[in-house]
Formats: structure tokens, C-alpha cells, sequence
């Protein structure tokens, strides 16, 4: 594939028209298939993995009010991994608008380089058309990574969250107890409350003890999260 070819085609991807094309053939162009350096995707790689950044962070921020720094780090460093720009770079089949050089395989492109891309084509969009554009595509592409990546870290993060909390806040370590199990031994549920200081929240049921533990904590979180909310004591 030449360079105007893949131009047209990423553009169509893209849904954008660039004022300046090379800045799009630098994007997608592999070392391999550059005549410098300069003339390859590492220079716009580094800037577009800030941009990233920057565009996933202020869209965190907004997003999840009452998350802490630390959750926030954990999605934000999820969601800008290689892992999910290789996901965005498959969805968006970049790969076959790569300009590779002789004895490279387009077909067979490692993941990292589809990741670094991701990237490239991010720092082109920034440098041609702002802040905006850029922030528009990755709005489009990555809110899902977003959605589905904050929902497994938060989950897995409940308890850890309110441990946090609670030790800030009251100087006690949360503790949990079973108040019911139901269902046959193969498959059984389990209501779980947490007391934090001689103080319970309200329980959770889950299919497994740990993810009750993590209703019930997610249940405290709630409401110690709210404005001048005391905790309650319920059976």
C-alpha cells in the first residue's frame, strides 16, 4: 500500500481530514519503512502517550468525583497501557494501514508497535487539528476501556478503600461478619455487613464470601462518602 492510499483509508477510519497528510504518514510509518529516524512514529508516539494521558485524566476527574487518587491512578494506568491501545488499534484495524519497510510483515505486526500507533495517530490529530480533535477521538475510542476498566479496579478496590477510610477517619481496621449463607454447598450466597468501630453498615449478599465482603464495603462507602452521614447500627 503507498502512502496516499493509506492516508485515505485512515482518514476514513479517522473520520478526519487532515490539513496536513505527512503528519498521518508519519503516524503510521514503522522504522523499519522510514528514511530517518525523524521520519517514524517514535517522536509522535512520545507526545501522543501525553496526550493521552492528560485527555484520561481530566475525563477521570470529571467523571468519578468520589474516587480517590490512588483508584484514579490505577484506571488511568490501565486505560493508557499497550494492553487497551492494542485493543483500540485492533478495533480501528490499524494495521492495515501501516507503512512498513522491506522484511517486515504488516500482517504479523507485534502488538506494540499497533499500540505505539495508537499513539502516533493521536499526536497527528493533536498537532493538526488541537486539543479538540484529539480529545474527540479519544473520547470515542477509549470511554469504553474506561467504563469497563474502572468498573473491574473499583470493584477489586472496595475494600481496600474503605480500609483506607476508616483508618483516616475513625482509627479502626474494618471488620466483616457472615450474618446468613443460603443455598446448597455447590452453590451457595452469603450475607455479609462490615462494622467499623462498633458501628454497622448495612449488608450485602454475594456469591462468594469475598465478593459480599466487597458489597458490604462498597455499601459503607456510600454512605460515609456522603455529606455529614453517620453510620447506622442494623442488624
Amino acid at each position: 500500500m503507498d502512502k496516499d492510499e493509506a492516508v485515505r483509508i485512515c482518514e476514513e477510519i479517522l473520520a478526519y481530514d487532515f490539513d496536513n497528510p505527512l503528519l498521518l504518514v508519519q503516524a503510521l510509518t514503522h522504522p523499519s519503512g522510514a528514511a530517518t529516524p525523524d521520519d517514524s512514529y517514535e517522536r509522535l508516539e512520545f507526545l501522543g502517550d501525553a496526550v493521552l494521558g492528560y485527555v484520561i485524566c481530566e475525563l477521570l476527574f470529571k467523571k468519578y468525583p468520589n474516587r480517590n487518587e490512588g483508584v484514579l491512578t490505577k484506571i488511568k494506568s490501565a486505560v493508557v497501557s499497550r494492553e487497551t491501545c492494542y485493543r483500540v488499534a485492533q478495533n480501528l484495524k490499524l494495521q492495515g494501514v501501516m507503512l512498513v519497510g522491506r522484511g517486515v510483515l504488516q500482517e504479523k505486526l507485534p502488538p506494540s508497535i499497533l499500540a505505539n500507533a495508537v499513539e502516533s495517530v493521536i499526536a497527528a490529530l493533536y498537532l493538526d487539528g488541537g486539543i479538540k480533535i484529539a480529545r474527540r477521538f479519544i473520547l470515542q475510542h477509549f470511554s469504553p476501556e474506561v467504563a469497563k476498566l474502572s468498573e473491574s479496579i473499583t470493584y477489586d478496590n472496595y475494600k481496600s478503600m474503605l480500609q483506607d477510610m476508616a483508618q483516616k477517619e475513625f482509627g479502626a481496621i474494618p471488620e466483616y461478619f457472615i450474618l446468613d449463607e443460603q443455598g446448597p454447598d455447590h452453590c451457595k450466597c452469603f450475607k455479609v455487613a462490615v462494622k467499623i468501630n462498633g458501628h454497622y453498615f448495612p449488608p450485602a449478599w454475594g456469591n462468594t464470601k469475598k465478593n459480599a465482603e466487597q458489597h458490604a464495603a462498597e455499601n459503607a462507602l456510600s454512605l460515609l462518602l456522603q455529606p455529614k452521614q453517620i453510620p447506622c447500627d442494623c442488624d
